[in-house]
């Protein structure tokens, strides 16, 4: 599944092509939301934002596209009406004079007023967004000592979009790695020297990975592999999906755990209890 960091890239990539500009299509793959395309063809798009794994694209006339990317969705943009050969189904397009915005496999798709969006299931749920510049690693510290997330265990609390919004599974990872957390303990059973260092790397890494395309390894460390023919999937990690390989810390092989069905990465001696 795409996280905040891949959400807001897919953002700017729709914002460049279709906001400021009016539409000349809409088109919605869904029957309970074809009525929605006469009311935002030929309105503007003032906006496309981010909200955590969500996406709004947001019209002048005051309605608003929610989608989320779930699994498999991805956005496409391309010239207008040009569509790429793939065996995916198409669930929403957005095309004005010169580009087209397609919206592909997803199908949480959503139209909303302006109203609407803070009584939205999963929008007024939403935690502090990381790549939300206001937000502060002091507030981040605040929110995992919060009595509601203190008692968690942090490997389900690090998914909770009512959390923190942004998160996903290979930040998770990443996440305790940097700051050397072990999977297996709550908020409550950490010092504050970890809840401080879990604050920072949740911050840090989500707003690295956006700013370099997916990389949450250590840049100097990421470029010098990457010198030595590395391709980008070895060197785009600190501990997720190397499982078997050395720590790029202490040598020890990185481990690989299943907790509800996802994918979790870690060094058993970087990360010790």
């Amino acid at each position: 599944m795409p996280e905040g960091p891949e959400i807001q890239l897919a953002a700017d990539a729709v914002a460049a092509a279709i906001a400021g500009r009016p539409t000349t299509a809409v088109s919605f793959a869904f029957d309970a939301l074809k009525k929605y395309e006469s009311i935002l063809t030929g309105v503007a798009v003032t906006a496309v934002q981010a909200r955590g794994k969500a996406m709004l694209t947001r019209f002048a006339n005051g309605y608003n596209i929610y989608s989320h990317n779930q699994l498999y969705g991805i956005w496409i943009v391309r010239d207008a009406h040009d569509y790429p050969e793939t065996k995916r189904q198409l669930r929403l397009a957005i095309h004005n004079e010169e580009k087209s915005a397609l919206l592909y496999s997803a199908s949480d798709i959503a139209v909303l007023q302006d109203g609407e969006l803070d009584s939205h299931p999963f929008l007024s749920k939403l935690g502090p967004d990381l790549l939300d510049e206001s937000v502060t690693i002091s507030q981040v510290a605040e929110r995992f000592v919060a009595d509601r997330f203190r008692r968690r265990r942090l490997t389900s609390l690090l998914l909770d979009q009512g959390f923190l919004a942004g998160l996903g599974n290979y930040l998770r990872s990443e996440v305790l790695f940097v700051a050397r957390v072990s999977p297996d303990l709550r908020p409550m059973d950490c010092t504050d020297e970890q809840i401080g260092a879990l604050a920072e790397a949740a911050v840090s890494l989500t707003r690295q990975s956006y700013q370099t395309k997916g990389i949450t390894n250590d840049l100097a460390l990421a470029e010098k592999l990457k010198a030595e023919g590395q391709p980008y999937r070895d060197y785009r990690f600190w501990v997720f999906n190397r499982d078997g390989r050395p720590c790029y810390n202490c040598g020890t092989a990185v481990i690989k755990d299943s907790i509800g069905g996802r994918r979790l990465y870690y060094c058993p001696t970087c990360q010790k209890i």
